[in-house]
């Protein structure tokens, strides 16, 4: 009989978000390089005033990235025009304030605005992910002492334990967008889970 025992375990651990995440950005179309790229830098600066204005922090906005491109007619072979964008990462810590945020996004930069992501997070992470590993550790030892019980035998120590990567956090939400101003998120659950595999010395018996 073997002298381990191995066993996995999951755990989850949820938590209301307190961030709301959003990508934005503009894209503007010209005919030279140097107008499209100042058209575009003006209006992603009408996009983080706005954001400003509505109380987000300077830390919590980032630029993520910014170009130019041509634009070829039909057949690909004459440039046509150039187009630039400029995308930022903007943090929302009052979920609230979205509706009004991306109503004041669209008054900064019009028909050039893009809206690629609205989610949802936790500012702080590590303590629902130590939660989500306590209870998966649990839950590992709980399966392990049923087999010990089951096989008339008593857990030893831990030998081994691997912590088993997961894919990322798990954010529930619903989104309700009508007009910009009627733009709202309801929160819902931010859930993580880990799960771990660990090995377990049969304690020995004597007499």
């Amino acid at each position: 009989m073997s002298s381990q025992i191995e066993v996995s375990g999951t755990g989850r651990a949820s938590a209301v978000p307190d961030v709301v995440r959003l990508r934005v950005g503009v894209r503007v179309d010209a005919d030279d390089v140097s107008t499209a790229l100042s058209d575009a830098g003006s209006r992603a600066s009408g996009l983080g005033q706005a954001a400003r204005d509505h109380g987000v922090a300077a830390a919590d906005l980032r630029t993520t990235d910014t170009g130019v491109h041509p634009r070829h007619d039909p057949q690909g072979v004459t440039v046509v025009g150039y187009t630039a964008y400029q995308n930022l990462s903007v943090t929302v810590r009052d979920a609230d304030l979205v509706g009004t945020l991306v109503e004041a996004f669209v008054g900064a930069a019009g028909n050039a605005l893009s809206i690629d992501h609205i989610g949802l997070d936790v500012a702080d992470p590590e303590p629902l992910h130590a939660r989500a590993r306590e209870a998966a550790f649990l839950d590992a030892r709980t399966k392990a002492e049923q087999y010990a019980a089951l096989a008339g035998r008593e857990l030893g120590k831990v030998r081994e334990l691997c912590d088993v990567v997961q894919g990322g956090p798990q954010p529930r939400m619903a989104m309700m967008a009508g007009r910009a101003a009627d733009t709202s998120v309801e929160l819902g659950e931010h859930t993580v889970t880990a799960t771990v595999v660990v090995r377990w010395d049969w304690k020995q018996t004597h007499g």
